[in-house]
């Protein structure tokens, strides 16, 4: 096993991402020193202590991301160290307290571990497909995304929300995730786009102050079987679509399945040469062709028929996979899968009832 016997610390990891990527360090051979907000808290434990390997090779540690130093003994003895911790929420009350400062000083409190221990050889960042295409450029069928693009923070706050017409969550779906609405062009072209926008801003800043080797992963919108116990946003994006709402939203995302996100954190770590940014995407697809594939899928299922609003649909763009397959990753699941895996997983988890 490529990991025998080394030593790597994961963030934040009873998330979605993270708890594959927990998985996959353990298949690999890794002791994986895991930290979760709450070690008492089942739901941030329980899936991880049932992953192969868990008992032997993980172990579980209490740290919080707005505390200098939380990190320290999290990190100590790690030779890689991979930061996914950085909240995701619907309904964004405080964007600065909810949001900002969580995703900014805590990748910022986790590098400064790193940076104190001398174990720490390379530090791989989850960061976001929103830290990448937001800079003004036009996004077009023929215009290539790659990771020689960097959001600019001022475009996402000076950005004038648009809040698509009756495009809410299902009353059972808001029952299971107690909400009463989602904006989504709020959560993901304002204020989650600026966390993660200034967040790796800062990060690069810090890793080129102090010498630390950092490798960031920017993945689109991640769908996939879930291993943690709760919904996650992109998730319940997928479900919305297929729950009685009437309309989809105007939206161009790109998608990935969290199995391969997860993948291509470890292999950014493996691989020597890895260096900088990789963009982790399958397909940028307009929602109306994501409501398509899922009728296909799913043609029994109530699917939305018309758009939120009446302006031209949002352009696909793409986005490149040259950097990437450098990692060794040649081809991605397909979209068509992981929408397959993630309401089936939902299914068989009892997250969704149809």
């Amino acid at each position: 096993m490529s990991g025998s016997g080394k030593v790597v610390c994961v963030t934040g990891a009873s998330g979605y991402i993270a708890s594959w990527l927990v998985k996959f360090l353990l298949q690999r051979g890794y002791i994986v020193r895991a930290s979760v907000r709450d070690t008492a808290d089942p739901k941030k434990t329980e899936h991880l202590r049932a992953l192969d390997g868990a008992e032997e090779r993980l172990q579980l540690f209490q740290a919080d991301l707005l505390k200098e130093g939380s990190f320290d003994d999290v990190v100590e003895g790690c030779e890689g160290v991979f930061h996914t911790a950085s909240p995701v929420h619907f309904v964004v009350h405080d964007p600065q307290a909810d949001l900002i400062d969580p995703a900014v000083k805590g990748t910022l409190n986790v590098l400064a571990s790193c940076a104190k221990t001398s174990s720490v050889k390379r530090v791989v960042i989850t960061s976001s497909m929103s830290a990448v295409t937001q800079n003004g450029k036009p996004k077009t069928l023929n215009v290539v995304v790659d990771e020689t693009w960097f959001s600019i923070a001022e475009i996402y706050k000076q950005s004038k929300l648009k809040r698509p017409n009756g495009y809410c969550l299902p009353f059972f779906i808001c029952n299971v995730v107690s909400l009463k609405y989602v904006l989504y062009e709020e959560l993901y072209k304002m204020w989650y786009g600026l966390s993660k926008t200034l967040a790796e801003e800062a990060a690069w800043k810090f890793s080129k102050d102090n010498a630390v080797d950092m490798v960031s992963i920017n993945p689109s919108m991640v769908i996939g079987p879930l291993l943690q116990p709760t919904l996650n946003s992109s998730v319940v994006d997928i479900l919305n679509l297929i729950n009685g709402s009437s309309t989809f939203p105007n939206i161009t995302f790109g998608w990935v399945n969290v199995q391969d996100v997860a993948m291509a954190h470890i292999l950014a770590y493996e691989v020597p040469s890895a260096t900088g940014r990789y963009c982790v995407v399958e397909r940028v697809l307009h929602y109306s062709e994501l409501v398509k594939i899922i009728h296909e899928l799913y043609p029994a299922f109530q699917f939305p028929e018309k758009c939120a609003d009446g302006n031209p649909f949002v352009p696909v763009y793409q986005v490149s996979k040259d950097k990437m397959k450098t990692l060794g990753i040649v081809n991605l699941i397909p979209l068509e899968t992981s929408i397959k895996e993630t309401i089936e997983s939902c299914r068989k988890n009892g997250l969704v009832n149809f």
